[in-house]
Formats: structure tokens, C-alpha cells, sequence
């Protein structure tokens, strides 16, 4: 796929992982919908897109509130009159060792990480049908393939998102739509800037390439995934070999 002039739509994109996906596809020449929680993008990621150049803009909403996911899409569609790529990116954490676990907790992650991006590819889907064209992916993470101690709600959450990518890859093929999912692993962001350097020294040591990764790195995976027009139902790995 040529993305010069591609309509980006990513979710959870006001920081980490999502801004580097809207700034690598701003750079690549598309023209990117951002999206978060808050009424207005943080001032900072608005000044470094500015810098970048290029046609974007910040739609808000709640990815955990049907009716805001709803809205999401029609705006993002009435923007350009097409969405060509989307990217399910946002996701939250509630961890927790599973016997302590409430039920809320596992319910309200995933409204977010698995419902959220099922509902909003579901109303893009129909749209990009008709344009029969489409790229679709969906963040992941090696949590959803080999599962992790005190996450059995965000390991669901991920192992669900694998499974929707796959059966959207195959729904979608006939009509020229693909579908990935790219799976990080420990990515440098707010919550490893926050661990002690004694955690980060053993979390480093179980990762062959010894460091995190960076969520550009990611964003590289994404822009990759969008323009190679052979790849579908795939889960990209991208954690270092922490996982080989």
C-alpha cells in the first residue's frame, strides 16, 4: 500500500505506543486521526506533530463506551470520507493475582482492550467493505500468547485480540481488507520508567538484545504491517527475543 495521502484512525494515541504510530505515519505521508480519553491532545505530542507536518486531528472518547466508540467512527469516517487504516491500540492494565481478582476488574479491562476494538472495527469493517480496501491492527502483546503471573484479565484480553485478528483477517481477505496484530514486549514507557533500577536490571537480563524496546520500534512495525499488501492474520512479535 502507497500511504501518501492514507486516512490513519488510532486509538489510545495520546501517549507511549500510539503517539510514535501517529507520528511514524505522519511522517510517512498520511493523514492521521488521534484519539484519547481527554477533551484535547496533550499540547507537547501536538507541537512534535506540527513539527512533522502534515493533516491530523484529535477525536476524544471513552474506547470503554459503546456509545463513544460509535461516535469515534462516524466522526473519524466524516473527516475524510474514508479510513483506510486502523489501528486498536488503546489498552489498560489491572493487575492483580487472579484469587484476588474481582470480577469488575476482569470486565472493566476488558470493555476496553477486547470489546472496544471488536465494536470499532465492526463499524469500519462495513464501511471499508465497500471501498474494498483496508488494513486493520490491533496492539497485542507476548502477554496474550504465553500469559503472565497477576495478569490473567489483560492476558485474556490480548489472547482475544489475537483471536478476533484472525477471524477478521479471514472475513476481510475476500474484500481486499487485512487484518494483523503486532504483540510488544517490555517497551519503554511510563509504567518501566516507574520500576526501581534493580527490577529493570532483571527484567533486561531475560531480554537477548539486553534493553526495552522502544514504542518507535513498534510504530515501525505498524507502518511496515500497512504497506506490505501480503501479510494478513498474523501476530508480529516485536520484544527483543524475550519470548524466542
Amino acid at each position: 500500500m502507497e500511504l501518501a495521502d492514507k486516512v490513519v484512525l488510532i486509538t489510545g494515541s495520546s501517549r507511549g505506543i500510539g503517539a510514535a504510530t501517529a507520528k511514524a505515519f505522519l511522517a510517512a505521508g498520511c493523514r492521521v486521526i488521534l484519539n484519547g480519553r481527554h477533551e484535547e491532545l496533550p499540547a507537547a505530542l501536538s507541537e512534535e506533530l506540527q513539527q512533522i507536518g502534515g493533516d491530523f486531528h484529535y477525536l476524544p472518547a471513552d474506547m470503554a463506551q459503546p456509545a463513544d466508540v460509535a461516535q469515534l467512527a462516524k466522526q473519524a469516517w466524516q473527516l475524510y470520507g474514508q479510513v483506510d487504516i486502523l489501528v486498536n491500540n488503546a489498552g489498560i492494565t489491572k493487575d492483580q493475582l487472579m484469587i484476588g481478582m474481582k470480577a469488575a476488574a476482569f470486565d472493566d479491562l476488558l470493555a476496553v482492550n477486547l470489546r472496544g476494538p471488536f465494536l470499532l472495527t465492526k463499524a469500519l469493517l462495513k464501511k471499508m467493505y465497500k471501498q474494498r480496501r483496508g488494513v486493520i491492527i490491533n496492539l497485542a502483546s507476548v502477554v496474550g500468547l504465553h500469559g503472565n503471573i497477576g495478569q490473567a484479565n489483560y492476558a485474556a484480553s490480548k489472547a482475544g485480540l489475537i483471536g478476533l485478528t484472525k477471524t477478521v483477517a479471514r472475513e476481510g481477505a475476500l474484500r481486499g481488507i487485512r487484518c494483523n496484530a503486532i504483540a510488544p514486549g517490555m517497551i519503554a514507557s511510563d509504567m518501566t520508567n516507574a520500576l526501581s533500577e534493580c527490577n529493570k536490571k532483571q527484567i533486561i537480563s531475560q531480554i537477548p538484545l539486553q534493553r526495552l524496546g522502544q514504542p518507535a520500534e513498534v510504530a515501525q512495525t505498524a507502518v511496515f504491517l500497512a504497506q506490505n499488501d501480503y501479510i494478513t492474520g498474523q501476530t508480529i512479535v516485536v520484544d527483543g527475543g524475550m519470548t524466542i
